[in-house]
């Protein structure tokens, strides 16, 4: 298959049927999706520290000019810190709940205006462009490395579309409408993998540095956005629920890894 051919499927996978998945996950009974959301976070923590680390990582310092490992780790570095400040300029968000500080208005624990749910958009299609760009930048390194990256953004993007829905719909969206925007801004997964086909073919000693930026990206997500979230529950079944869940994940990647190759 074309390389082009499974950049585009798998940008589709880790954007328009992430989606979709949400959706579905919105029709079920609330005690229900309270209850399962936890679990399906602290998998794309697993699924997300486990590409970056026995994945994306390796590929990077192993990548061929690449003679100074500390420039890959400084670029990891950078790109922490980077993600950091675009999140602090509202353009990069994570949230995985709807009762957050970003979605939540300071005064008002039931409702959202407009202008939130325009912004979750905006930031919505921003996240998922450069997601694109990762996949493709993946891809163009190693199908198989590709295909991992693509599981762990699917992974991480589940939890995060069932609150984006939370708050569309609070904000006055119906549910046909919340859904066909969202879907709307999951294409741009699309569009950055097209711009990193098409860009990093001519440029392949840029790679190792993208590979790079996806593991911080990984990293920054799965540390910053998803862990304190697990730390509200402190119980010890919780715990030993999250550490397991986690594992499975980081398994899932290293075992997609390992059969690929």
């Amino acid at each position: 298959m074309p390389l082009l051919t499974w950049i585009l499927l798998f940008c589709l996978l880790g954007g328009v049927l992430s989606v979709a998945a949400a959706a579905l996950f919105l029709a079920f009974p609330e005690r229900m999706r309270l209850r399962l959301l936890p679990h399906f976070v602290s998998f794309a923590i697993g699924a997300l520290l486990g590409a970056a680390f026995l994945a994306l990582l390796p590929h990077a310092l192993a990548a061929p000019g690449i003679d100074d490992m500390h420039v890959i780790m400084g670029t990891v570095l950078a790109g922490v810190l980077g993600f950091f400040l675009l999140e602090k300029l509202v353009l990069w968000r994570h949230c995985h709940e709807s009762h957050c500080e970003v979605h939540q208005p300071e005064h008002d624990s039931h409702s959202h205006s407009p202008a939130a749910g325009t912004l979750i958009l905006i930031g919505d299609g921003v996240h998922n462009l450069v997601d694109g760009v990762l996949i493709g930048a993946a891809f163009l390194t190693d199908v198989h490395l590709g295909i991992v990256t693509s599981l762990a953004v699917a992974a991480h993007e589940i939890p995060q579309e069932v609150g984006d829905f939370a708050v569309l719909l609070h904000s006055g969206f119906s549910r046909s409408r919340a859904f066909f925007y969202n879907v709307l801004s999951s294409l741009t997964t699309v569009i950055g993998g097209l711009v990193a086909y098409y860009s990093m073919q001519q440029a392949q000693e840029a790679l190792p540095y993208v590979l790079a930026i996806a593991a911080a990206s990984f990293i920054y997500i799965a540390v910053a956005d998803l862990i304190p979230g697990l730390h509200k529950r402190v119980q010890a079944a919780a715990t030993l629920q999250q550490v397991a869940l986690i594992a499975a994940g980081v398994l899932v990647i290293y075992l997609a890894h390992a059969t690929l190759h």
